[in-house]
């Protein structure tokens, strides 16, 4: 390799495919309601039936990670959320997330479980995403990733079916989740009733938190909230 071709490839070792960058209101998770800058990385290898996000799943625009990091700054949040599609695909998001941390901010990524977390800088906090059975795709599942959170992280359930529940209600239990971290059981919109879901968890009494998407309550499924 010439010295003239080094620079590229330090350059490309900084950048990230980037969907979009927006400012809004964190919808779920332990910070809904912050407002907050996401960060939406480009390409998932999940295909989840549910999506509300597959218009992340090609294109973008490569950014570098400085450049990234300026504009989350112009909002002036203290929370930024780094999601997709599966940010993890790119293995650059790992430098970006310490690079926001080091910046000082709050910052959260949302991830499939599918891919590793095991190298994620310890000061951000995980909301991992476990796939039930509906979804399609549960069996990318990394069960390993259980291992590797603590307090601050949440593991998502987004259920479709009475199915789904039972199946998530017997993880909980048997990986004991809520004594690593925060369960979070969510609806999917229009396919299980909110009110349902509720009633099973009080009936229950799951040691899991109810959410709703706050985004969609607002925004629906606009891109950019």
């Amino acid at each position: 390799m010439s010295d003239a071709a080094l620079p590229d490839a330090a350059d490309a070792a900084q950048r990230l495919r980037i969907t979009e960058i927006f400012h809004s209101l964190q919808g779920e998770a332990d910070a809904i309601g912050w407002r907050t800058v996401f960060v939406r990385l480009t390409g998932c290898p999940l295909r989840c039936v549910w999506c509300d996000t597959t218009y992340s799943f090609h294109g973008g625009e490569w950014r570098d990670i400085d450049a990234i990091l300026a504009e989350v700054a112009s909002y002036g949040a203290r929370h930024v959320c780094v999601t997709g599609g599966e940010p993890l695909s790119q293995k650059r998001c790992l430098i970006l997330l310490e690079r926001l941390c080091d910046a000082g901010y709050e910052v959260s990524l949302e991830t499939s479980g599918a891919l590793d977390v095991s190298q994620v800088d310890a000061r951000v906090r995980k909301v991992l995403d476990l796939k039930a059975p509906d979804s399609g795709e549960s069996a990318r599942n990394l069960w390993s990733n259980l291992e590797h959170l603590q307090a601050a992280d949440q593991v998502k359930f987004v259920l479709a079916s009475r199915a789904d529940y039972d199946w998530a209600r017997d993880v909980v239990a048997s990986h004991d989740l809520a004594a690593r971290c925060m369960p979070m059981f969510s609806p999917v919109q229009g396919t299980l009733a909110p009110r349902e879901l509720a009633d099973w968890i009080v009936a229950d009494r799951l040691p899991v938190r109810f959410q709703m998407q706050l985004h969609k309550l607002l925004w629906n499924d606009s891109p950019g909230h």
